[in-house]
């Protein structure tokens, strides 16, 4: 029997699937300084979300002589939160779920991205406060317009195919995608992500959070974005983020948007979370969410499913499906 820590809230038929299989789960979060004082040395495994940060003081505290954590399940895709070169070095294996939330998250990006364009976010504001703004929340249409991703895997995917059937262009940039599967949707894929930026007036961001990517978007590559449209209409720039935190320079994005360069922002992750006194939080063109991604019901329970059976697999002393180290 395996002790299994679930720091951040996990499908209850997931628990029931590994309680069954004779494990114990314990469902709590930890806060910092508990995780610090070695909160996860008497569990096998942990399972958290992004909440949890597994630093490497985190995972030295977690380890025992001849015990401790061996798996580390992020119910989720990114894995920024996890320090996984220590957890390889102290025999912890490290997974995620990556296909469980895939339908989850091109739905919220696709939301935010007609939220945007027809000012779904403002025009409710407006309406509570009494004000009918039919004549001034003129919008534009998504039809006729580029859309330009950054990061091409599955999501990726997912939001160019929902994208392209409302008439959209698709561009693309990813260094790590074989051009094929791009030509196969249909996508120009491009070597270089400025000329995305100088494409398209619609930015969607689908790309991890690394050295490389911290800041992608940033004020340069704002100010090369187009504003018209590939059909003609002054359709403004529009930036959507349901990736992970830090990817977008926020402080330039608000920037962007007093100064009239950028038309519309909106995040569903953030540098720092929650995103409580954030200043873009402030400004009348900026609509988010609180990462709630992959805040499914239908998600969080192909997500738990996923994590059980690779939990049920590792302590079975099979090698899991979605092993990251």
């Amino acid at each position: 029997m395996a002790r299994i820590a679930v720091t951040d809230g996990m499908d209850k038929n997931a628990v029931n699937i590994l309680e069954k299989n004779g494990h114990k789960v314990v469902i709590k979060h930890y806060s910092k300084e508990e995780l610090l004082e070695g909160a996860l040395s008497d569990f096998d495994a942990v399972v958290i979300r992004s909440a949890t940060k597994l630093t490497k003081a985190v995972l030295h505290a977690s380890v025992k002589g001849g015990g401790g954590i061996s798996f580390i399940g992020r119910a989720g895709v990114g894995v920024d939160n996890i320090d996984i070169s220590v957890a390889t070095e102290n025999s912890m294996i490290v997974c995620n779920t990556p296909r469980s939330s895939t339908h989850s998250v091109v739905e919220l990006t696709i939301g935010h991205l007609l939220t945007s364009c027809r000012h779904i976010a403002t025009a409710d504001r407006l309406l509570r406060e009494g004000i009918w703004a039919k004549k001034q929340l003129k919008g534009t249409e998504l039809s006729g317009k580029r859309l330009g991703l950054i990061g091409y895997g599955r999501i990726a995917q997912g939001v160019g195919n929902v994208a392209q059937s409302l008439g959209m262009e698709i561009h693309a940039y990813d260094p790590y995608l074989p051009p094929e599967i791009a030509r196969k949707n249909n996508v120009t894929l491009h070597n270089d992500v400025n000329s995305v930026f100088s494409m398209c007036t619609h930015i969607s961001v689908h790309c991890n959070l690394t050295d490389e990517t911290h800041h992608l978007v940033n004020e340069d590559r704002l100010n090369l974005m187009p504003q018209i449209g590939v059909d003609g209409t002054n359709c403004g720039n529009h930036i959507v983020n349901c990736a992970r935190g830090g990817i977008v320079d926020e402080k330039a994005t608000l920037s962007a948007l007093e100064s009239g360069k950028l038309t519309s922002a909106a995040l569903d992750v953030f540098e720092k979370e929650p995103a409580v006194g954030n200043q873009l939080l402030t400004h009348q063109n900026f609509h988010g969410t609180p990462h709630i991604g992959a805040a499914t019901m239908e998600a969080q329970s192909r997500i738990g499913l996923e994590m059980a059976t690779q939990l049920i697999d590792h302590f079975n002393g099979q090698r899991p499906h979605s092993a990251l180290n």
